[in-house]
């Protein structure tokens, strides 16, 4: 055993362990199982593979996945990944740190994360951002937490239904064993209305509204007003973004708004069938004792040298359960270093080139579209950057997209399709599928 010291446990410490608690053999560990539930008989396990004889395997696998072009966003979009970025996060040191509880042989890993909260920060315009919210419609539901835990006594928040409805079907869940009381804004001409959450605001009850930066139809949403209105009704306003998006709209800082949260997938990180991503928060100063998960604070050590800390560890591993502002636990910071890295290597003209020519490809998609007489115009007249809807006249389009190599005009609960075109989309490509629209 002493050539292989990781092995867990030989016979006799499972023999000790079984003396120790006073069982006989592991089946009695189970023996609270009914009968029926336990399998019986050997497991279908296959037989031993060589090393090339595995890859070989796992090749034929992948060859089966469909390669398409993706001109969906949905909250999830196909944004170019630098090759160093891989290369840097798998070296061993952050591929296998986990949360760096001991600061003391955790700088660099802090100071990572110290980073990406600045660059937070500075996307959103608000002063405090976290890092270890799972991805953006879990974020979302912690904002919720959050107003509820904020405003005290008032017991509803307001959802707009502009909004992604995977953001709010997670949010309706947390809500549902939380005990908070979810109502919806009502959307006119593609946008949150101000009028239905002024209205609604009457009630005296609601906690906070949750509005997108840029909405589930891709429209570049207008909110003045809505911090006023919250603010003069003792709530708070939070905004759901595209993080990539805010180096060219109007931030949440600007906005006035109290809480920013979104999914930090759109700086860099491959879409990898769902996963992992990275949720991020910023708010206000105001709020800032009341946020979920770690936050790592810069400060100096006895010789007067930077270091940096996790601070404001409002979890219930650090104080009472009840009393938690969060039961997040995980480490997302090696997620939250690849948005650094992308984010250095972008830097703001890089993210604002990203933008234009995101904008550029979907513009000139729309208007090709249009074009061929199979469309329909949804919203017309409303900005938008790379993300848009419209009404289609052909039958089975996405089904015929998707033979054709596209994955594209997805299907809205209203019966839109839905397109987005990002910087890794080319002119060929987007004239290829309009010709495919065409011919279809």
């Amino acid at each position: 055993m002493a050539q292989f010291a990781f092995f867990p446990h030989t016979s006799a410490d499972v023999e000790a362990m079984l003396q120790k608690i006073g069982v006989q053999k592991l089946e009695d560990l189970y023996s609270d199982v009914p009968a029926e539930f336990l399998k019986k008989g050997a497991y279908a396990l296959p037989d031993a593979l060589s090393e090339q004889e595995i890859r070989d395997y796992f090749t034929a696998l992948e060859q089966m996945n469909a390669h398409l072009k993706v001109f969906v966003g949905q909250g999830a979009y196909d944004h170019y990944t630098p090759s160093v970025i891989p290369y840097l996060t798998q070296r061993s040191e952050f591929l296998t740190a986990y949360t760096p509880y001991q600061c003391e042989i955790s700088q660099g890993t802090l100071r990572y994360i110290f980073e990406y909260q600045s660059m937070i920060c500075a996307l959103t315009g608000l002063d405090i951002a976290n890092a270890s919210l799972y991805d953006g419609p879990t974020a979302a539901a912690e904002a919720m937490k959050m107003a509820i835990a904020c405003t005290r006594k008032k017991t509803r928040v307001l959802l707009s239904r502009t909004l992604l409805p995977q953001v709010v079907k997670v949010v309706e869940t947390y809500a549902r064993f939380h005990g908070v009381e979810i109502g919806f804004i009502k959307a006119q001409e593609g946008e949150t209305s101000l009028e239905d959450l002024q209205a609604q605001l009457a009630q005296d009850n609601v906690a906070g509204a949750i509005v997108p930066s840029v909405n589930r139809y891709g429209i570049v949403e207008s909110h003045a007003g809505f911090a006023d209105a919250l603010h003069d009704a003792k709530a708070l306003l939070i905004e759901y973004c595209d993080p990539s998006a805010l180096a060219v709209v109007k931030t949440p800082g600007e906005w006035d708004a109290d809480i920013a949260i979104g999914d930090g997938q759109p700086l860099g990180l491959p879409l990898c069938y769902g996963g992992p991503y990275v949720g991020f928060m910023a708010v206000k100063k105001d709020c800032m004792r009341k946020m979920p998960g770690r936050i790592v604070g810069q400060t100096v050590d006895k010789d007067g040298k930077r270091v940096f800390v996790l601070t404001l560890q409002a979890r219930e591993q650090h104080i009472k359960r009840e009393k938690a502002t969060s039961n997040i636990c995980s480490n997302e910071s090696l997620m939250a270093l690849w948005v650094t890295i992308y984010l250095s290597l972008m830097g703001p003209q890089g993210l604002r080139e990203v933008n234009r020519i995101s904008c550029d490809g979907a513009h000139y998609l729309y208007n090709e579209l249009l074009a061929t007489g199979k469309f329909e115009e949804v919203f017309p007249g409303k900005p938008f950057l790379k993300e848009f809807v419209l009404k289609s006249k052909v039958a089975g389009l996405p089904q015929k997209l998707q033979k054709a190599g596209f994955f594209a005009a997805l299907e809205t609960e209203e019966g839109y399709v839905s397109f987005c075109v990002t910087e890794k989309r080319t002119k060929e490509e987007i004239d290829l599928l309009v010709k495919t629209v065409k011919e279809g």
